[in-house]
């Protein structure tokens, strides 16, 4: 849905610990897709040790692997404010199914 919304060409997701790919798996998969550059969207919804210690150690690795990549990093989720809608909107939601 967000290549769509978004019109990119090539997304993927990865994952830091029990999933698959992991970052460095979707990277590879981009880079074979002809990714120039890729955006690497925190899931997070705070900024905890993953986005202090782990993440930055991720993408360290890939710009020394990939050398003609450019590596663009977002912000976590945290203080969005879209992320205040949705909660109200679930909190919202399920309200409304308990009196239904």
């Amino acid at each position: 849905m967000l290549a769509r919304a978004g019109n990119f060409a090539h997304v993927e997701a990865a994952f830091l610990e029990l999933g698959e790919p992991d970052l460095v798996g979707a990277t590879a998969r981009l880079v074979e897709q002809g990714a120039e550059r890729i955006v690497v969207l925190p899931y997070f919804l705070t900024l905890g040790l993953h986005m202090e210690r782990d993440l930055p150690r991720l993408i360290e690795g890939i710009a020394n692997r990939y050398k003609g990549l450019e590596v663009l990093v977002g912000a976590p989720l945290d203080g969005h404010p879209a992320l205040v809608e949705i909660l109200l909107d679930r909190s919202l939601s399920v309200m409304r199914s308990r009196n239904t």
